[in-house]
């Protein structure tokens, strides 16, 4: 447990933390050969927000909810957003999709045919209309776009393609606006994807402009990718956008976040407050992107939350003075040590006494269970069609 005046000295920093929910997280979710239904699944962007709102009243981390564009598409915005408020949350990042229509099956931003690239463009032109309508600041883009065989396509062409598709849509973002490109190594394209790492997305958006930077998703990289390296450089050169944060044991398997890598997620902290990507002046958005395939959406959430809360309270507790000493000093093990101390202090004790000093739950997971909410929502939610990632 930390000691009082250590976890004081944090508690301003933390009472700055926020995590986006994305909406899609709430809906039925699987595997490649099964969606599995559950009761009480929301059927309509209102319930998924009403769920999101839950993980907020329980946490107080969660203050806004990211929408999937169209899986999210309502007549009246306003409308929509006020609902949301209703509940206690706002809305956030708008995020396009170009990966389930025919026509991009050959892909999209990159597509050799005009016709169905100006779509996919147009496509992105209406996500930054219901960011006009919602004050959203961010437009986040992942693209499926890639090949599945050598030859397939011209890769060089497919880039410069990319490049005019961007900067087509980055122009039309406003002056609070922002394009953050999100990359993934692999899937659904096996041969190549066209974003495949940070330095494809980082090259792409730097070309654009100062608005437009990169989303890390902490599932998209190859076992054993050292990701709080990629962490440091983008914050280096000031293009790191947001997070999608999950945990990933083999692929992009979407997981709660720290579930496979506990450590990994305190390191990757650690290295974004240290590089100043934390806090609300840092313009880093914390965002969860998660597909809760056999555990219930609203818990999983919630605990995908905490165990972020909980790792960042570690990284805060590093002796920064301390470390660079020891770094300079070339003390190997004092060094590693100083950061292991950290890891291992248990702030869950104190997390606890500071949420009940804010008139919250001590155990936010047990409170959600006691409130009865999932069970009034399976008997409320009865017929129509439940959402999952697809829809």
């Amino acid at each position: 447990m930390a000691t009082a005046a250590d976890f004081a000295r944090i508690i301003p920093l933390l009472a700055e933390q926020a995590i986006e929910l994305p909406s899609w997280a709430f809906g039925n979710s699987g595997t490649r050969f099964k969606v599995f239904g559950t009761p009480g699944t929301p059927r309509t962007p209102q319930e998924k927000i009403a769920d999101a709102a839950q993980v907020n009243k329980y946490t107080a981390l969660s203050p806004t909810v990211a929408l999937h564009i169209p899986w999210d598409k309502v007549d009246d915005y306003a409308a929509l957003g006020a609902h949301a408020e209703d509940h206690g949350v706002k809305l956030g990042t708008i995020n396009s999709n170009t990966f389930q229509d025919d026509d991009y099956k050959f892909g999209s931003l990159t597509h050799t045919d005009k016709r169905i690239r100006q779509k996919a463009i147009d496509h992105h032109f209406e996500c930054i209309d219901i960011m006009n309508q919602t004050g959203s600041r961010d437009l986040k883009i992942w693209l499926a776009d890639g090949t599945n065989y050598p030859g397939q396509g011209d890769l060089r062409a497919r880039q410069d393609r990319l490049a005019e598709s961007l900067a087509t849509i980055y122009s039309r973002i406003g002056d609070n606006q922002r394009l953050v490109l999100e990359y993934k190594f692999f899937e659904p394209a096996f041969y190549h994807t066209d974003v495949p790492d940070w330095g494809t997305s980082y090259a792409q958006v730097s070309a654009l402009g100062d608005r437009a930077l990169v989303c890390l998703d902490t599932g998209h990289h190859a076992p054993g990718t050292n990701i709080e390296f990629i962490v440091m450089q983008l914050l280096r050169f000031g293009k790191l956008g947001s997070f999608d944060f999950n945990s990933r044991f083999y692929a992009d398997d979407d997981l709660i976040v720290g579930a496979a890598d506990p450590f990994q997620l305190f390191r990757i902290l650690y290295e974004v407050i240290r590089g100043g990507g934390y806090g609300t002046d840092s313009g880093v958005a914390f965002m969860l992107d998660q597909c809760h395939n056999v555990e219930d959406k609203i818990p999983g959430q919630i605990r995908s939350v905490l165990n972020v809360q909980e790792m960042t309270a570690r990284a805060l507790l590093v002796d920064g003075d301390a470390l660079a000493a020891a770094q300079s000093a070339g003390d190997v093990l004092g060094a590693n040590s100083i950061l292991m101390d950290a890891f291992y202090t248990d702030v869950r004790p104190n997390l606890a006494e500071w949420r009940e000093s804010l008139g919250l739950s001590a155990d936010p997971m047990a409170a959600y269970a006691a409130s009865g909410y999932q069970t009034q929502i399976a008997t409320e939610r009865a017929g129509g069609q439940q959402a999952s990632w697809g829809a």
